[in-house]
């Protein structure tokens, strides 16, 4: 069940909601909450609270089992939309269970984001067999890259593949993902960097090689830290934390974001052991509602301060 929302969180949200949205004009770079985060909320009630916390965003789950269901899309999305843009945010991006056009819903899910005014989603999941050739997987999914940007061009969207870390992960490389990608315009198929997984992949140097390469293709970023940790049978492993308390060099990649005029979402993620259930897109939360607004104003107002420092933000 969803708790309900304070007096002090109410009145902030109606505060927000007759305040200017960035008048008329699209933030850049803006702060947005991961609603899987707040999948033990209803949208309104997500809405309010990152009102209230100082997001300038949502980036709202539109995939089984997120806040909007993909065979939903045509009736949910748009008012999910207008009640995030009611309290004075933004809904720059979705984050979709696209991987290509045969998908289920893929068409109806992307003509709703053209109808709703969203031109960015998350797409991706590739992986690869371990029992064939790599090339030749390449090959094959390049195709199917090219069936999913052509339907984009016709809607006027991007797709922004998501990195992550791991083995069999195509992108975690980063290499094979530029090779994927260098032959069609990042209008149509682009990359959502998490740099998180990507020091994961490259923790000394690879990060930053790999930064280079993608940049020009970023359309988003997703930003979490880690250090790594022993899991229970003494394997390591990456261990998410708090914003700041690991191995991510923010202030050299927050630099180069700086650099190569990134102006894309910046999506807070928060899949640490610390925020309980939320950390994992559960539907009920293990932790009262005070716990969470803390932790998560903590790891915002860090987020905010080395973006400043970078000169990422006012």
């Amino acid at each position: 069940m969803s708790p309900s929302l304070t007096r002090r969180q109410l009145l902030a949200a109606l505060a927000a909601a007759s305040a200017p949205v960035h008048a008329g004009q699209a933030l850049a770079r803006p702060i947005c909450a991961f609603s899987k985060h707040f999948h033990w909320l209803s949208v309104e009630e997500t809405a309010s609270m990152c009102a209230t916390l100082g997001f300038d965003g949502i980036d709202l789950t539109v995939r089984p089992g997120g806040h909007v269901e993909p065979e939903r899309v045509e009736e949910d999305l748009p008012k999910a939309a207008e009640t995030i843009r009611r309290v004075g945010l933004e809904v720059p991006m979705v984050t979709s269970g696209i991987v290509d056009v045969t998908t289920p819903h893929t068409e109806r899910v992307l003509k709703t984001l053209k109808a709703t005014g969203i031109r960015l989603y998350r797409w991706g999941g590739f992986r690869y067999d371990a029992k064939r050739a790599i090339p030749t997987q390449l090959a094959e999914m390049q195709t199917r890259v090219k069936d999913l940007a052509a339907m984009n061009r016709h809607y006027g969207l991007t797709a922004m593949y998501h990195t992550h870390s791991g083995i069999d992960q195509v992108g975690a490389s980063m290499w094979d993902l530029y090779l994927l990608l260098k032959e069609i315009a990042p209008g149509a198929v682009a990359v959502n960097y998490d740099v998180g997984h990507a020091v994961v992949e490259g923790g000394y140097g690879g990060w930053i090689n790999s930064t280079r390469l993608l940049l020009s293709y970023m359309r988003g970023v997703a930003v979490k830290d880690f250090a790594w940790k022993k899991n229970a049978r003494g394997e390591w492993r990456p261990g998410w934390c708090a914003l700041g308390k690991g191995m991510v060099d923010f202030p050299r990649f927050f630099e180069m974001l700086k650099a190569g005029d990134f102006n894309g979402p910046m999506q807070l993620h928060m899949e640490y052991d610390e925020l309980g259930s939320a950390a994992s897109g559960k539907k009920t939360s293990t932790l009262k509602k005070e716990q969470f607004t803390e932790i998560m104003q903590r790891d915002l107002k860090a987020l905010k301060e080395l973006m400043r420092a970078a000169g990422l933000r006012a």
